[in-house]
This record gives structure tokens, sequence and C-alpha cells, in this order.
């Protein structure tokens, strides 16, 4: 391996260490190669929120520099360090640009819009801001088959559906951003005075379930992805699923109130995930 390989590689893995999440990438039983490859995506999805959440500049402009400089990946050396180690990886896979760019757009929309009116466009946001990391994941284990993607594409909506009603304060607070359909809310009698509230109404609290049943809904929808991939990788999938899962029963047990406090799978927690996918796969091994 090259020293401009290796540093490139280190780049992505101190982001990935630096980054505290809900379902950490480990991959820890692909080969070595692959591993850097999982890296180098996180390190471009997590960069990728960073400008489009916490940029303290024109956020557009930045977005739109990066993805300049994300061309060339496919073109020749980037300039950013950060998109280095990507190089390597889309080379390396003949990855197609497309995910990529989708991802950018979701965060350019969320400089654009700040509400969604249905749960058809919250969904076709999706498509945009969480279905293209799954498609990048199942290109380095080299899969591009429709079957794949569609079940991909469930999981990777049903986290991000299950991430936006985890953090609806937060997004609220933050970006004055609500992914809770306007139609939804006001089936529901819901208004954006309620999710400004300290704790959830009852009214709330319904509302958070109907979305959460949709996300579990998305999870169990796309869960036999895992069976369908290399043994090497079932476990993180299997993971991705399991802590989605976790969280909608995290959020059941608050009584659906995340506002009052916002749900996330501790240490133990996890470890406990993790602990009951591997020992689900001993016993389908038997």
């Amino acid at each position: 391996m090259s020293t401009a390989v290796a540093d490139a590689r280190r780049v992505a893995r101190d982001i990935t260490r630096r980054h505290d999440e809900n379902f950490p990438v480990a991959f820890l039983l692909l080969p070595t190669d692959l591993r850097a490859d999982m890296r180098a995506i996180y390190a471009f999805c997590r960069t990728v929120d960073d400008l489009g959440d916490a940029w303290t500049g024109d956020r557009s402009l930045a977005l739109d520099a990066f993805e300049l400089d994300l061309h060339r990946c496919w073109e020749g050396t980037p300039a950013d360090r950060r998109l280095r180690a990507l190089a390597v990886t889309v080379r390396r896979h003949a990855m197609d640009p497309d995910p990529f760019l989708r991802l950018l757009d979701a965060n350019r929309l969320d400089q654009r819009i700040s509400r969604w009116d249905t749960h058809s466009e919250l969904i076709e946001y999706c498509h945009h801001s969480a279905t293209p990391v799954g498609q990048m994941v199942l290109a380095v284990l080299g899969h591009r088959d429709a079957e794949r993607i569609a079940l991909s594409d469930h999981t990777c909506i049903g986290l991000q559906l299950v991430n936006f009603w985890q953090d609806i304060s937060r997004d609220l607070a933050d970006n004055n951003r609500i992914y809770l359909p306007a139609e939804d809310m006001k089936r529901f009698g819901v208004t954006e005075a309620d999710l400004a509230l300290p704790c959830a109404s009852e009214a709330t609290r319904a509302l958070v379930a109907f979305e959460v049943a949709r996300a579990r809904a998305e999870l169990v929808a796309g869960a036999p992805l895992a069976g369908l991939v290399t043994w090497r990788a079932r476990p993180d999938l299997r993971m991705f699923t399991a802590g989605g899962l976790a969280l909608c029963d995290a959020i059941a047990r608050q009584d659906y109130d995340t506002l009052a406090d916002r749900p996330a799978p501790k240490t133990l927690g996890r470890a406990r995930i993790a602990f009951d996918v591997f020992l689900g796969m001993l016993r389908r091994s038997r």
C-alpha cells in the first residue's frame, strides 16, 4: 500500500472514530481493504452531513464546492483529504456517482425545505438522504441487483425515520426542521407549538406512535437483506436492523414522548444488541 493511500485511509478512520452514532460502522469480519472502504464511505457521509447541518458559513456553497471535488474521485485526485480514501474505494469497486450525488442533494434540500407536507414526500427525501448510504455499502460488497437494493432501501428508510422521531426536539431547536408530515400532524391535531413543549401531549404521543410503527414496518421489510450477503457482513446488517428496532422499542418505553428525553442506545444497550445478533447467528448455523 502506498503512503498516500495509507494516509488517506487514516483520515477516514479518524473521522469514523470521532463520531458517536446510534449505529456505529464496524464490519469487523470483513477483509482489511473492505473495512477501509466502509470507513471511506462513512467519512464521506459524515462530512456531507456536517456541511449541511453544522457548517458556520454558506452551507450551499460549501456543498457545491465539495461536490466539485467529489467528481475528482473518478477523474483524478481530490484536493480534500477527506475524499482521498473515497477515491481509492470508488475506483476499486467501479462505483456509480449517483448515490453520492443524491446524498449531497439531500443536504441541499435541507437548506431550502424545513417542513414536509406528506409522508410520500418524506419518503422521497429519504431516497436522497438515506437509501444512497445502503447502496454504497452494497456496492462495496459487490451487490447491485434490484432485490438487494430494495431491501436495503427499506432498512435505510426505517433507520432514517426512527432517527427523525428520536430527534424531534433537536431538529426543531437546532435547525428549525420538522420532519413530521403536515398531513399527519393535522390528522392527530398536533401543532408546531406542541412540538416545542418540554414534554409531549397525548396527541403528540399518538402521532409519534403512528410514525414509529411506520419506521418499524420498514425495518422489518428490509431484514431479509442480511441473509443475502456474505457471512462476513451479516452481523453488521443484522445490527443495523436490531439497533433500529431497539430504538423503536426505547421510544415506546417512553410512551412515545421524545420531547422530554431523547432515547438513545447506551454502551450496554449496544453490547446487548451485538450479543443477541451473534447468538442468533450461532443458533441458525446449528
